[in-house]
């Protein structure tokens, strides 16, 4: 089977993880991306197609080198052409943007354009990955092309993504300079960085007679608990650890290391306050990550990879967005939540919370935090926990703030 690839956007998860693995496989005819950063383009035309990926594992950070990929800004009305040749001959399809908002923006539009591929598609079936980090996203993708052509489902299928493959870009010079690393194409000063890691959880795709070329990604009927783990799991103890660290006076995530105590805090809510409630919650499915062992595995595995030297991930960089992540349904307080549904008493994660509310007091203009709101973190009582989780939650229907006020000072 012809195996041809187009991706949207081009930053270190696409770069590094659908791009990468599309052209490690040697199935694939072609290797398109599509990006709007027209510098970002030049650079990697200018190189031949060929661009660098610095990837981080466990002892080392070495190089990858892709080759021969076509890259296109879809605001060009030449290069617009071509990426919907290209998609009308796509076996598969990858989306990799800031969030689903993206999907539909403009005249020239993610939604748009795989609409117009899909319009003369010649390919045998096409799959489009999304992975805009949203448990819905490709529903939403599907909802978006969907308002321009018709799909047929047999041979077209949107799937979601569970990508808990950590990265970062950097345009630092005295960064990459004195870290050695490559930057994205000669002479351009930008580096991606990405760990090693590439077990991705995808949507079981189900077309009579396709294989799909990319084959490292691993397929489930249902992502919602998977999901769930990386939110309530990966995600939130990530941030945790994070605000943890700034409070600490740690600027990295691998200095964490040397704070055992820290650590442990972090663990102790890993495991037993977000595994204790998922394990419980989805024990059923008879997965093995759903029970205590396969979740403590799950646990200690990803605690050393976010705190690997060698991805050199800064606790700013991972505590970025507080306003977001301390939402009332997003990591933190959603694991607060989730905890609290099973009976679980989630003091750990509470004094992560604590921590990232200092963060956010911290920071006040970077987070357009209210004149009135702007006290010490030292002063943080009762009172002014609840008046910034109500600034925080101003548009979600709380009925309960002040329990988690409280939860906060346990």
């Amino acid at each position: 089977m012809k195996h041809i690839f187009t991706g949207f956007g081009f930053g270190p998860i696409q770069s590094g993880l659908f791009a990468a693995e599309a052209f490690k496989t040697g199935r694939f005819d072609r290797i398109v991306i599509a990006e709007i950063d027209q510098t970002l383009v030049d650079a990697v035309r200018a190189s031949g197609g060929t661009y660098k990926v610095n990837v981080a594992g466990s002892d080392r950070v070495y190089t990858m080198t892709i080759e021969g990929i076509e890259i296109y800004n879809p605001g060009d009305d030449a290069d617009r052409q071509k990426l919907v040749e290209a998609l009308s001959v796509s076996t598969e399809i990858a989306t990799s943007l800031p969030s689903v908002n993206f999907y539909d923006m403009g005249e020239n539009s993610v939604a748009r354009l795989i609409a117009a591929g899909l319009k003369n598609s010649s390919a045998e079936a096409t799959i489009i990955y999304t992975a805009e980090n949203n448990n819905h996203a490709a529903e939403i993708l599907t909802e978006k092309v969907g308002a321009y052509t018709d799909i047929d489902t047999s041979r077209v299928k949107f799937l979601n993504t569970v990508i808990g493959k950590m990265s970062q870009v950097t345009n630092d010079p005295a960064l990459i300079k004195s870290e050695g690393l490559a930057t994205i194409a000669e002479g351009f000063m930008r580096a991606f960085l990405v760990e090693e890691f590439n077990r991705i959880l995808v949507t079981k795709a189900s077309i009579d007679g396709f294989t799909p070329g990319i084959d490292v990604f691993m397929e489930k009927d249902d992502l919602l608990p998977f999901e769930e783990a990386k939110l309530y799991g990966h995600n939130a103890i990530h941030a945790m650890l994070g605000y943890l660290a700034m409070e600490a006076g740690l600027e990295t995530m691998d200095q964490l290391r040397s704070r055992p105590d820290l650590m442990e805090i972090a663990r102790k809510a890993f495991i037993d306050e977000s595994g204790g409630a998922l394990v419980q919650k989805y024990k059923s499915l008879g997965d093995t990550l759903f029970t205590p062992a396969g979740y403590t595995d799950y646990a200690d595995d990803l605690l050393a990879r976010m705190t690997n030297p060698f991805l050199r991930d800064s606790a700013a960089r991972a505590g970025r967005d507080p306003v977001r992540k301390l939402g009332y349904s997003d990591r933190i307080f959603g694991t607060i939540r989730l905890a609290d549904q099973y009976g679980i008493k989630a003091a750990n994660l509470s004094r992560g919370a604590k921590a990232g509310l200092k963060y956010l007091l911290n920071t006040p203009d970077e987070n357009k935090l209210p004149d009135e709101l702007r006290f010490s973190p030292d002063e943080l009582n009762l009172d002014k926990i609840s008046k910034l989780l109500a600034w925080l939650w101003k548009d979600e229907p709380v009925d309960d703030l002040d329990k988690y006020a409280k939860m906060v000072l346990w």
